[in-house]
C-alpha cells in the first residue's frame, strides 16, 4: 500500500520521499514500484519515458530525518495502533511544525492516533483503497481536533491526483468498510447457520444483486485476517452485533486459512475448478401465474422469454407444472393459493413469492403444504430465482421447483424459508446501515454512494438503491427480518420509516 500511494503521488507530479524500516523492506518497496509501473507500460497506460519520470520523483530512504522538508507525510504501516503511535511520535520529532501528518488506517480511530502527538490539529486520516494507483476513492477523515485547513489541503491534493475525496468524521470503518463489513459478516453468519451454501450465497449476490463478486470470494481476496481485524475494530467502537466477528471467520483465521494468500479460506484456491453441468434439454413448463401487478407481469415475461405456456386463471391450472402466486398481497395471495391447490393436479409445484410473509404460513393455508415452496425474484428484471423449502415441503418438491425454474432460463439458488431469502436478507440490512449513517449526519448521500461505488466497485450506491428498490419495500423486509430474529440492528432506522410515512424518496 505504501508503494502504491507513493506511485499515485509521483504520477501526480509530486516529489516523494519513501521511508522503510530497513534496507530489505526498502528494496521490496522499490520492487513494487517498478513492477506496478512496468505493468502500466506493458498495458499501454504509460510510456517508458513517463515511467522513468515517475520513478525519478521517488527518493527512497531508511532515515526518518529525510522527511524534514515534507509538507505532507502519509503513514501506511500495518493496522496496529501502538505501531502507528510509535511512528507518529517519530514523525513529531523530525517533521516541520506546519506539516500535515496523515494515517492511511482503514479501521482504527484517527483520534486515538492524533491525541498522542504534539500536533493533533494537523492529524488527518487519508484512506486510499487497494490498489491505490487504480482505485478512485480516498476517504479523508477529520477528527474533532483537526483544523479545517488541514482537511481542505488534503482533500484538494486528493482531487489534484485525479481521485475522488469523501470527507467524513472519525468513526471506525469510516464509510466503505463500515457498510461493507457488516454485510460480509452477516453472510458468514448466514453460511454458519446453514441458511444457504457458500456457492449459493455468492451466486445470489452476483446474479441477484448485481455485485461484482460474492461475499466469500471477496473476503478470500481481502484476506480473512484483515476482515477479522476490521470487524474487531468496528465492533470495539459500536458494540453492534452486526460487526461482532462470525465464529466461523475467527475459526478460519485461527487455523491459518486466510484466503487467497494462503491458498485456502472459504474456498480452496488450489482445487481444480468444477464446471457446472449443462442444463438438460427439456421443454419449457406450463406455468400458472396468479395475481396482477408488477410481480405477476415479471413472471409472465420470464415465461414468455422461455417459450412457456402461461395460465392466469384458476380454471386453467389443471395442466400446470408450476403455479406461482404473485399477487403482492398477503391475504389475496393466500386465497389464490388455496384455490390453485384445489384446481392443480397432483405433482404440480405451488410457489409463494413474498419475501416478507412466512412461506410456511401460506403453505399451511393452502391445504397442500407438502407441494409449496418459496420462489423469490430479488430483481424482477434479473435472472435469479431463490427457492426455499419449508419444514412441511415434501421430499423432492424443492428439487422439482429448482428444475422447473431452470427450464425457464433462471439461475437458481436454494435456501431455508426465512424472511428475505438470501439477497434481500443481506441487501436490506446493508441499506439500513447506510440510512442510519445518513440519519446521524455522519456523511451525505453523495459521499455514501461514492464510497461504495468507487471504493468497493458496487454498481450503485446504497442511497440510490433505496430509492430504486423502494423505501417501502426496504422497511417491509427489515420489519420481517426483525420480527423473525429480534435482532435490534435489523429494525428499520427512523429515517426510513419517516420517509415511508411521508411518501418521499431519500434524496
Amino acid at each position: 500500500m505504501g508503494a502504491g500511494i507513493a506511485e499515485v503521488l509521483a504520477r501526480g507530479g509530486l516529489a516523494v520521499v519513501g521511508i522503510e524500516v530497513n534496507q530489505d523492506a526498502l528494496e521490496r518497496g522499490r520492487g513494487h514500484l517498478e513492477k506496478s509501473t512496468g505493468r502500466a507500460v506493458k498495458r499501454g497506460r504509460l510510456t517508458e519515458d513517463a515511467r522513468r519520470e515517475i520513478l525519478g520523483r521517488v527518493a527512497l530512504s531508511t532515515d526518518f530525518a529525510d522527511l524534514g522538508d515534507c509538507d505532507l507525510v502519509i503513514e501506511a504501516v500495518p493496522e496496529r495502533l501502538e505501531l502507528k503511535r510509535k511512528v507518529f511520535a517519530t514523525l513529531d520529532g523530525v517533521c516541520r511544525a506546519d506539516a500535515v501528518l496523515a494515517t492511511n488506517t482503514s479501521s482504527l480511530s484517527v483520534t486515538d492516533i492524533a491525541v498522542t502527538t504534539k500536533r493533533p490539529t494537523k492529524i488527518v486520516g487519508v484512506h486510499f483503497f487497494n490498489p491505490a494507483p487504480v482505485m478512485k476513492l480516498v476517504e479523508v477523515i477529520r477528527t474533532v481536533l483537526t483544523e479545517p485547513e488541514a482537511v481542505d489541503r488534503v482533500a484538494a491534493l486528493v482531487t489534484g491526483l485525479g481521485k475522488t475525496p469523501v470527507t467524513i468524521g472519525d468513526r471506525a470503518g469510516f464509510v466503505a468498510n463500515r457498510l461493507l463489513f457488516g454485510y460480509l459478516n452477516q453472510a458468514a453468519g448466514m453460511l454458519e447457520s446453514g441458511h444457504a451454501t457458500r456457492d449459493d450465497i455468492d451466486t445470489a449476490m452476483t446474479a441477484g444483486a448485481g455485485l461484482p463478486m460474492g461475499p466469500f470470494t471477496l473476503m478470500d481476496l481481502i484476506g480473512l485476517d484483515t476482515c477479522l481485524e476490521v470487524l474487531e475494530a468496528i465492533h470495539a467502537e459500536t458494540r453492534d452485533r452486526r460487526h461482532a466477528p462470525s465464529p466461523l471467520l475467527r475459526e478460519l483465521v485461527t487455523a491459518g486459512l486466510l484466503g487467497r494468500k494462503t491458498g485456502r479460506g472459504f474456498y480452496d484456491h488450489g482445487a481444480p475448478k468444477v464446471e457446472a453441468p449443462a442444463p438438460a434439454d427439456a421443454p419449457a413448463p406450463v406455468v400458472g401465474v396468479l395475481g396482477t401487478g408488477a410481480l405477476a407481469d415479471a413472471f409472465a415475461a420470464i415465461c414468455d422469454r422461455a417459450g412457456a405456456q402461461v395460465r392466469d386463471a384458476t380454471a386453467g391450472l389443471a395442466d400446470c407444472d408450476l403455479i406461482v402466486e404473485a399477487s403482492g398481497d398477503a391475504d389475496a395471495g393466500r386465497e389464490l393459493l388455496a384455490a390453485a391447490a384445489q384446481a392443480a393436479e397432483p405433482g404440480a409445484v405451488l410457489a409463494v413469492t413474498s419475501a416478507t410473509v412466512p412461506v410456511a404460513e401460506a403453505a399451511m393455508a393452502s391445504g397442500r403444504p407438502a407441494d409449496v415452496v418459496g420462489l423469490h425474484l430479488p430483481d424482477t428484471e434479473g435472472a435469479l430465482a431463490e427457492i426455499a423449502a419449508t419444514v412441511a415441503t415434501g421430499p423432492g418438491v424443492a428439487d422439482r421447483a429448482a428444475e422447473l425454474a431452470g427450464r425457464l432460463g433462471l439461475t437458481v439458488v436454494r435456501c431455508r424459508a426465512r424472511a428475505g431469502f438470501i439477497v434481500d436478507a443481506l441487501r436490506f440490512p446493508y441499506l439500513n446501515d447506510a440510512a442510519a449513517m445518513l440519519g446521524a449526519g455522519y456523511a451525505d448521500p453523495d459521499s455514501i454512494d461514492a464510497a461504495m461505488t468507487l471504493g468497493c466497485g458496487y454498481p450503485t450506491g446504497p442511497i440510490a438503491d433505496l430509492d430504486r428498490l423502494g423505501i417501502d419495500r426496504a422497511v417491509a423486509v427489515l420489519r420481517a427480518l426483525h420480527a423473525e430474529t429480534r435482532e435490534p440492528a435489523l429494525a428499520p432506522v427512523p429515517l426510513l420509516t419517516e420517509h415511508v410515512t411521508a411518501g418521499v424518496p431519500i434524496r
